[in-house]
């Protein structure tokens, strides 16, 4: 029979002050650590990404309690392992009720979550589930109105070089020679890990087993598992859209730095198309008028990439993220435009003004001409003239941004119009 337990699970703390990061809930004065010390466990949802300590409170919290704890995996569980449950409710099983914690909620479908409804209203189990997706989009409502939400961040590296070390003496701890650990080993582990003490645990475990008679870590050794960053990323997760929104906003807000971080992120997991569309976007969205070559410059470094690929094509992205960056910026064309369509979307359209109409579709019965002014036939190539409706004839969507390009525009017309 095999004994062998993981080393991230054979060493879980035992105590709430043992556990890695999440200051923000389980410091001195964290809500959830005085929820803890209360005794009174509500129902909860556990929120964040992988190895940040979800599953290791939730223990911690099952064992502070005079609850019976059952633990199911959404991934493989299913209604029957609900009734089975359920069926201990109110027995000797489970004299003080059922604590459950249930892993990867997001798995479970609207009848599965629905079904320990009753159970969780009337307390006779509290309900502990955790999930890496946003639960406020694959938790029902009916469950997450009765649950407290608290997310749980990414570890930072400080606080994953802190449970690599712990993790070492453990080891070493067991071994009639210790092992002897090379400068900048703990950092390079913590450092690639991203965010997830497990993967921390399991490359420490790796690099002892794999120890040679030299009894030494070797920083190459450590390299060696972490060739690649082990950063978050889901294509179809909170990260991806994370990512993308990011970029987005430090282009916005004209930050070439923050932008060329996300643009990395987003390179190394190889979304392309997300940061196509975004620069893109940005072009006509934050720059705009300010500085209308910005938009074929990008569609030309765009276009460049996505014929080159990865990685060949990241030069042409960072010259559009950096172009973006420090381009002056405008929002007047996405302002314009909406106003418009908030108008048309009211029902604001009214009846095209008579010059407008399709001189195709004169015929007999009208008393007038159409008397459209062709403006080519004018000075400056402008009469003034009605275009709007006659129900928005004073409207005005387009103001002027306060960039030298569109106050050159401004001037210009004021001057032809008076």
């Amino acid at each position: 029979m095999n004994d062998y337990k993981p080393l991230a699970d054979e060493i879980r703390p035992d105590s709430l002050d043992d556990v890695v990061g999440q200051r923000h809930i389980l410091g001195e004065k964290g809500m959830l650590r005085r929820i803890v010390n209360s005794g009174q466990i509500p129902n909860m949802i556990f929120y964040g990404p992988s190895g940040t300590g979800k599953t290791t409170v939730a223990r911690i919290i099952a064992r502070k309690t005079n609850r019976t704890l059952r633990k199911l995996n959404a991934t493989t569980a299913g209604i029957a392992d609900i009734k089975n449950i359920i069926e201990e409710l109110d027995t000797m099983l489970t004299p003080g009720g059922v604590l459950l914690y249930l892993d990867e909620i997001q798995y479970f479908n609207k009848k599965q979550q629905q079904s320990l409804l009753e159970f969780i209203e009337d307390g006779r189990i509290t309900l502990i589930a955790s999930t890496t997706e946003n639960p406020y989009f694959c938790v029902f409502n009916a469950i997450l109105s009765r649950s407290t939400v608290f997310e749980f961040k990414p570890i930072s590296p400080k606080d994953a070089e802190y449970a690599v070390k712990r993790a070492v003496n453990i080891l070493n701890s067991r071994r009639e020679a210790p092992l002897a650990i090379e400068d900048g080993v703990t950092e390079r582990i913590a450092l690639s890990s991203g965010g997830d003490v497990r993967k921390c645990l399991n490359a420490v475990e790796l690099l002892f087993s794999t120890a040679d008679e030299s009894n030494v870590i070797t920083l190459a050794d450590a390299e060696a598992i972490s060739q690649r960053s082990s950063m978050r990323y889901d294509r179809d997760g909170d990260e991806h859209f994370d990512s993308l929104s990011a970029l987005m906003k430090s282009l916005r807000g004209s930050d070439a730095d923050a932008a060329l971080h996300y643009l990395a992120r987003l390179m190394e997991a190889g979304d392309l198309i997300g940061i196509c569309r975004r620069l893109l976007c940005s072009a006509s969205e934050d720059v705009g008028l300010a500085y209308p070559q910005a938009m074929p410059i990008v569609k030309a470094c765009v276009d460049s990439a996505m014929q080159l690929g990865l990685p060949e094509g990241r030069l042409a992205l960072a010259e559009a993220v950096i172009l973006l960056a420090n381009a002056p910026k405008s929002n007047s064309v996405v302002c314009a435009v909406d106003a418009a369509a908030a108008d048309v979307r009211k029902g604001h359209v009214g009846s095209f003004p008579r010059e407008l109409q399709n001189v195709h579709a004169d015929g007999a019965g009208f008393e007038r001409e159409q008397g459209y002014k062709y403006p080519h036939n004018y000075k400056n190539h402008w009469v003034k003239q009605q275009y709007l409706p006659d129900d928005l004839k004073n409207v005005r969507y387009y103001e002027y941004g306060d960039n030298k390009t569109e106050q050159a525009f401004k001037k210009y017309w004021e001057e032809i119009k008076g």
